[in-house]
């Protein structure tokens, strides 16, 4: 059962229907002192031995996630490409998702120099990241796993700057707002400068507002395809803010790794062959 109250941010696994076989998963909220810098945390838990490996993929997001698992432990920056993990034998871990545009006050530097790539934990949380990381592999619940990563994140000093704010909220405005489609919007809702949004982007979230505003329009248009299997696409583009239905096949492929009808087949099959007993 979730924790955290359900809102508009992009989650994308891939083949939802069989990774709820194949592993679990929880949100669970911050500490209060880390509300404005952390969205939730997660827990992830699976047992496949004796099982062949899964490999689970997952869309790209804007979102900074520390994550603290045996031989996968580190700091994720933003990506652009789909997120692949090999799943096998029995772990557990935890993962903070930490809100976009928020993360600098931990790096110190610009959010872009972790775009696309990991850095190891001590590297930004010092040593103590390291028994936080020990402390969550044998925990016995998620309550334990939650306080170790919030004391470990409270015991490093940070406030956010004015131009994170403005950062972390002009992601909000994207966030609650699906008819933003193009930055002159963004641009407009915000009372911002071009610019200047550009600036807070690469700065405070890692990317630029249109690369945001296209990851959140096409995890909208994953959901839909997958909730829907075979949508009007012409007519899905056109709700997204593109001009034509051929630029937002091109731009789906980008983000996803497949075409939109490759994508509604493969999560066809996937609801399909998903074990009915195993479904949640």
């Amino acid at each position: 059962m979730d924790a955290v109250g359900e809102h508009r941010i992009p989650r994308g696994i891939v083949a939802e229907a069989t990774a709820r076989t194949m592993f679990t998963l929880t949100r669970h909220p911050p500490a209060p002192e880390l509300a404005d810098l952390v969205e939730y945390h997660w827990v992830l838990r699976w047992d496949l031995r004796g099982k062949p490996p899964h490999e689970q993929r997952v869309l790209p997001n804007l979102a900074v996630h520390a994550a603290f698992f045996p031989g996968a432990s580190g700091v994720y920056g933003p990506a652009h490409d789909v997120f692949s993990h090999r799943l096998e034998g029995r772990v557990q871990g935890l993962g903070v998702r930490f809100r976009p545009g928020c993360f600098r006050a931990f790096l110190g530097g610009p959010v872009s120099d972790i775009t696309d790539r990991a850095v190891p934990l001590a590297d930004v949380f010092g040593p103590t990241a390291i028994e936080a990381a020990e402390s969550v592999r044998t925990a016995t619940d998620d309550v334990q796993m939650v306080r170790a990563i919030d004391n470990l994140l409270i015991a490093k000093p940070t406030s956010l700057s004015t131009s994170a704010r403005r950062a972390a909220e002009a992601v909000e405005s994207i966030a609650r707002d699906p008819g933003i489609t193009r930055v002159a919007q963004l641009c407009a809702d915000t009372g911002l400068t071009t610019r200047s949004v550009q600036r807070l982007f690469t700065e405070h979230v890692g990317c630029t507002p249109k690369w945001a505003i296209r990851i959140y329009r096409l995890n909208d248009a994953a959901q839909r395809i997958a909730a829907e299997g075979d949508p009007d696409y012409a007519g899905l583009a056109v709700r997204l803010g593109y001009s034509d239905q051929s630029h937002f096949i091109r731009d789906f492929h980008t983000v996803t790794g497949q075409p939109p009808a490759e994508y509604a087949r493969t999560t066809r099959a996937d609801r399909e062959h998903a074990p009915d007993n195993d479904r949640t």
